[in-house]
C-alpha cells in the first residue's frame, strides 16, 4: 500500500488529515462511489474548508490511490481494477486469517465484531442494506483489530476504502451482503469458542468465495 502522507505546512495537518479521514470514512460507508466525479467547489462549500485545504486534501487521497486526477476532468473517485481487486483479498487473507487464527478468543476486540454484527442485523431489518456493508466492514476490522497491530489496522482502514468501492460496483447491495450476517455470526462463534483454526480456515473460504463474487460482478461491469 503506498505509504501516508504527510501533509505540507501550506495548511493546518490536523484539519488537513481530519478531512482526508471523512471522505474516507464516506468512501468506506459507501456515500461515494466508484468513478463518481468530486467538485471542488461543491465539496469545499459542502466541508466547510477553503479550496487550497480541499486541494491538499485530494492530493493525499490520490496518493492513497483512492482518487485520480485527470487533465481537464478534475477528481473523481477510483474505479479499482480487477488487479487491484485481486490484491486486495490477498492481503486480506494474510491479515484476517492469521489474526483470527492466532487471537486469544476472549479478546476484547471480539466486542467490536459483535457490535458490528449487531448492527448489521438492525440495518437488515430495516432494509438499509448500505448499512449492512457499513458493519460488515467494521466486522472485518473487528478481526484485523485482534492482532493488536495499529499499523495493520492503518493498513486495513485504506484496503476496506478501495474494498467499498468494488463493492460498490454491485447495483444490488442486498445481494452481496445479505448471505454475510449469518456467515458472520457463524465465524464469531466458532473464535468463542476457542475453535480459532476452524474459524481462520472458515474466514479463508469466505474471502475467497466473496472475491469470486467481486470478480465476476466487476467482469460484468467493464465488459
Amino acid at each position: 500500500m503506498p505509504a501516508r502522507h504527510f501533509p505540507s505546512p501550506a495548511s493546518s495537518p490536523s484539519l488537513t488529515d481530519a478531512v482526508a479521514e471523512t471522505i474516507r470514512q464516506r468512501l468506506i460507508q459507501g456515500q461515494l462511489r466508484a468513478g463518481q466525479h468530486l467538485s471542488e467547489a461543491a465539496m469545499s462549500e459542502q466541508l466547510n474548508i477553503s479550496r487550497n485545504t480541499l486541494r491538499e486534501v485530494f492530493r493525499i487521497l490520490i496518493k492513497e490511490g483512492l482518487l485520480r486526477h485527470e487533465p481537464n476532468r478534475g477528481v473523481s473517485v477510483v474505479v479499482p481494477s480487477m488487479a487491484d481487486i485481486i490484491d486486495i483479498y490477498r492481503v486480506r487473507r494474510l491479515i484476517e486469517c492469521q489474526a483470527l487464527a492466532q487471537a486469544w478468543p476472549r479478546h476484547p476486540a471480539h466486542q467490536r465484531m459483535k457490535a458490528a454484527l449487531d448492527k448489521a442485523v438492525q440495518a437488515r431489518d430495516a432494509g438499509d442494506w448500505l448499512q449492512v456493508g457499513s458493519a460488515n466492514m467494521a466486522f472485518h476490522a473487528g478481526i484485523v483489530a485482534l492482532a493488536d497491530s495499529p499499523r495493520l489496522s492503518a493498513m486495513f482502514s485504506d484496503i476496506v476504502a478501495e474494498l467499498r468501492l468494488a463493492f460498490g460496483l454491485v447495483d444490488d447491495p442486498e445481494y452481496l451482503h445479505a448471505p454475510y450476517i449469518d456467515q458472520n455470526a457463524h465465524l464469531l462463534q466458532l473464535f468463542t469458542d476457542g475453535k480459532t483454526a476452524e474459524a481462520a480456515k472458515t474466514l479463508e473460504d469466505y474471502l475467497i468465495h466473496s472475491e469470486r463474487m467481486v470478480l465476476a460482478v466487476y467482469a460484468r461491469h467493464v465488459g
